[in-house]
Formats: C-alpha cells, structure tokens, sequence
C-alpha cells in the first residue's frame, strides 16, 4: 500500500492567461504540498501506537486483568492514558487541517436545525464545562435552520466553546446567539476572557497560533482549533469571524447559508 506522502496532489496555481507561474511560485507550491504530505505521514504513524498505548493503559488503569498490588499503578496508568488521548488529539487535528488545506473537505451538506446542533455539542463537552463552574446561556429564536455538514458543525461549535470555557474565569457565562441574516445564519459564541488584541485576530486564526497567555489560558492545545473551524467554515459555503466583544471577551461568528422555507 502506497504511503500517504506518495499520493501528492498538487494544485493548480492561479495564473493570469497568457501568463505563466513564476519558478519561484512553483518552488513554493511543491514545498507546501510536501509539508502536507510529511504531516499525514507522521500522523498516520503516530496514531497506531498511541491506540495501542491508550488502550493497554486503559486496561491497567482499570484492573481488567485482576487487581493490583500497589494503587500507584492504576494513577500512572490513568496519566498515561490522559496524555495519550490529549496527543491523539493533536494527531487529528494536524491530519484534519492538512485534509482540509490539501484535498479539501467531504461534507454532505444538508439542512441541519441549529439549536439542536448547539445543544449536542454542549452536551458534548458538559463534564469539560462543569469542571470550570461554565455554564452556557443560549439566546436563540428557535427553529433556524442552515446548510451545514453535521460533523463538520459540530467540530466547529466543539472547538468554540472549548477555547471559550478555556479563556474564561471560572463560573463565567458563555453566550451562544443564533440569528437569522438574509439568506444567512450566524452563531456568535462569545467569551467573558480578557479578549485577544485587534493586531492578533488574523494571527490566532493562522496554525500554531495560539491567543492569551500561560496565565490566562487554562486548557493545552497546539492552536489548531481556530484554524480547522475556519477552513470547515469555508468548505461549508460560510465564513468565520473574530472580534472583540463589548465586554472586553472575544466573539467568534459562523456565518452559515440559511435552508430554503420549503426545506425548514
């Protein structure tokens, strides 16, 4: 079987007619595409060991094979497992966002109600929300409906609400509007955190780029999170946002198309 970095795509550069691509623009085109190629190789590779790691520790950590002896063993084996699941997620994130920005997203866009989409994905991380006294208030008029991928909404509502919980104090709320704009729909996920400058918006929205610092932000994480829900954002026919909020929090915007009435 061939490996992940043997199946190079490589895009056609816009070019104006009657002109050609510069060497240089060539050089810099390949050099992005086996960037690409080398982060799904790696990955791939990474992935089958880390399951093996997270399962075996699994295992231990909850004695199926019989007791142990020595309790240490069992809060080893339960970090080893943590943080094999936090460097799996790191995995996914890096095959994800070189799938997004190399063949590009497989959606099936279809009509999918967004309050039910917001209320899975808080659901989704509840106990993560719980652990910091977060609780979500949602303000919606009910019934909006977009055109969206399901999995790809719900990577994209995880994802901000996670670095909203993790940019803001303990037991601060995290608001979720929905609003209907035209022939849109927008959700803003806004944060109580101490914002992120306006010379940083358009850098926290590039890979390993991360907003705040150690003090202010509680949760781990390589910066990939704002990046891929920017680019499902955009495979999804929509677009995304940062701003400041009124509060001095950040506010994150998915613009989505809004279903058809005859398709509500």
């Amino acid at each position: 079987m061939p490996s992940p970095a043997s199946n190079t795509v490589v895009h056609a550069l816009p070019v104006s007619p009657g002109r050609r691509p510069s060497a240089k623009a060539l050089r810099d085109l390949m050099r992005e595409e086996q960037k690409r190629s080398f982060l799904r190789m790696v990955s791939h590779e990474l992935r089958t060991p880390l399951n093996s790691i997270i399962g075996f520790s699994e295992i231990i950590s909850r004695e199926l094979y019989g007791p142990l002896s020595e309790p240490k063993y069992r809060e080893h084996a339960e970090i080893i497992r943590d943080s094999g699941l936090k460097l799996l997620k790191l995995v996914n994130q890096v095959l994800e966002l070189a799938r997004l920005e190399g063949e590009g997203a497989d959606l099936s866009l279809q009509p999918e109600g967004l309050d039910a989409a917001v209320d899975y994905a808080i659901k989704s991380i509840k106990e993560e929300l719980d652990a910091h006294g977060a609780v979500v208030e949602v303000d919606s008029p009910g019934g909006l409906v977009a055109i969206a991928d399901s999995r790809a909404l719900n990577t994209v509502l995880v994802n901000l609400l996670q670095n909203a919980c993790a940019f803001s104090p303990d037991g601060a709320p995290i608001t979720v509007r929905i609003r209907k704009r035209e022939t849109t729909v927008s959700i803003d996920v806004e944060d109580r955190g101490e914002g992120v400058p306006a010379a940083d918006l358009a850098r926290i929205l590039r890979p390993f780029e991360q907003g705040g610092s150690a003090l202010t932000r509680r949760s781990e994480g390589a910066g990939l999170g704002l990046p891929i829900v920017r680019l499902l954002c955009k495979a999804m026919h929509g677009g995304f946002r940062l701003r400041r909020a009124a509060s001095g929090g950040l506010v994150a915007t998915v613009t989505l198309p809004a279903a058809s009435p005859d398709l509500d």
